[in-house]
């Protein structure tokens, strides 16, 4: 009996050695299974190549914004208020008119007229952009809307009840790669040049500035530089003999042809440019025509190494291109009914600034600006006395960012308007602006 339980016992123990065994050579079949199947699939992968991965794996939520598609969709802008107080020297601006929304030289009273005082609030400035980007395999897609209320030739209601007013395209553009067609700001501009200001513009008389319909090839050059060639919408403003009205005649036959050269490096920022166009204007059947050319160099020189102090600065020169100058303060050309003549209208801009960084939340600029209109020798005194022959203003203003998206901005400016005539006038302007961007 004691035989027969020992051998019971080895039995046993021999069956729990052998289901150990079993179970180990299956857990050890397993394993050799999952790791031949993670070979399979990394050398299925690597044969179906970086497309076929893509395609299955999820696809990654845009960093902000939202997605539709294969697009990402960013929807953006701010709200701007404004109040400014300002002292005209030589006469009155009427309400409502961009004269009184913006500092724009041309609309300064001269003359001998009484000094008067206006105050305003606005949030004309308020704008909304959309911005699509699409990855189209190794191409990329871009389309972007931006409009705004502040320049819109028709006003819907009055400063007295609603105060609606249009919303203004400003730029609506499509970017395929190299190729942009659309409006958007002119090539002839250097945009990151233009001082931060409470004001729409800020240095109106002394800037090119234009947005317009074009088509813009930007060609890569080295690492730091781009060349950008453009063909964009022309239009001739031209003024008769003896009225400073300027008329928008839309008579060109063909397009402007800009240049532009953009280097950025560690020390700055430097932008070239070059203006050929076609001023024409129709009038009874007759045709009178001439040349334009213009160039423009503009940059900014990084003050500090992290590049949030600078000095910016804009030259121009222009022969008969002066819409793109100060928001068209001279003509492109005098036309003469009697000779049927374009006369040439030469001018000079420029302006400069300084951005100073105070601390992490507030910064200071400090802005002049300038332009000097030079009518054709041919052309009578009577003729142009009463156009403009020069403006320039200086500036200088303190923001606060309490909030990354909050700036709040106080600023004084000094402008004056000369005549041919010498009549002159001033404007001092005291101006409030609080934006919130999102």
């Amino acid at each position: 009996m004691a035989q027969l339980r020992s051998d019971l016992a080895q039995a046993r123990q021999q069956q729990v050695r052998d289901a150990s065994a079993a179970q180990g050579a299956i857990a050890a079949a397993n394993a050799r299974s999952e790791a031949a199947a993670t070979r399979i699939a990394a050398v299925e992968a690597k044969a179906s190549g970086p497309a076929t991965a893509a395609a299955t794996a999820p696809a990654a939520p845009p960093a902000d914004g939202f997605r539709s598609g294969n697009s990402a969709i960013n929807i953006g802008g701010y709200i701007k208020l404004v109040a400014t107080s300002s002292h005209f020297s030589d006469g009155k601006v009427a309400t409502n008119t961009f004269g009184r929304d913006f500092y724009l030289p041309q609309a300064i009273p001269t003359g001998s007229g009484q000094s008067t005082d206006a105050t305003d609030f606005n949030a004309k400035q308020s704008r909304l952009w959309v911005d699509v980007n699409t990855r189209l395999g190794d191409h990329a897609l871009k389309a972007y809307v931006e409009a705004d209320f502040q320049t819109s030739p028709g006003i819907q209601a009055s400063k007295r009840t609603t105060n609606g007013y249009n919303f203004t395209l400003r730029r609506a553009y499509m970017q395929f790669d190299r190729w942009l067609i659309g409006q958007e700001w002119t090539t002839f501009q250097y945009v990151p040049a233009l001082p931060e200001s409470t004001d729409f513009v800020g240095v109106t008389e002394g800037t090119v500035f234009a947005r317009q319909p074009l088509i813009r090839y930007s060609l890569p050059i080295g690492k730091q530089a781009t060349l950008h060639l453009a063909m964009e919408q022309p239009e001739t403003g031209t003024v008769d003999t003896g009225s400073p009205t300027i008329i928008e005649n839309g008579d060109e036959r063909i397009p402007d042809f800009v240049a532009r050269l953009a280097w950025k490096g560690g020390i700055g920022e430097l932008s070239l440019a070059g203006l050929a166009r076609q001023v024409r204007v129709q009038n009874g059947g007759k045709d009178a025509s001439t040349t334009g050319l213009g160039v423009s160099a503009a940059g900014k020189l990084w003050l500090n190494g992290s590049k949030t102090s600078d000095l910016r600065a804009m030259v121009t020169y222009g022969h008969n291109i002066s819409r793109y100058l100060g928001l068209n303060f001279a003509p492109d050309a005098v036309y003469s009914p009697a000779t049927n003549s374009l006369e040439s209208v030469d001018a000079m801009a420029a302006f400069a600034a300084l951005h100073i960084a105070l601390g992490t939340n507030w910064r200071a600029n400090v802005m002049g600006s300038w332009q000097r209109v030079y009518y054709s020798r041919d052309l009578a005194f009577a003729d142009i006395a009463t156009f403009n022959r020069q403006a320039w203003s200086g500036a200088a203003n303190l923001f606060y960012s309490p909030y990354r998206n909050i700036d709040l901005g106080i600023e004084y400016r000094h402008g004056e308007r000369d005549l041919v005539d010498g009549d002159n006038g001033n404007l001092d302007r005291l101006e409030f602006a609080a934006k919130y961007s999102f």
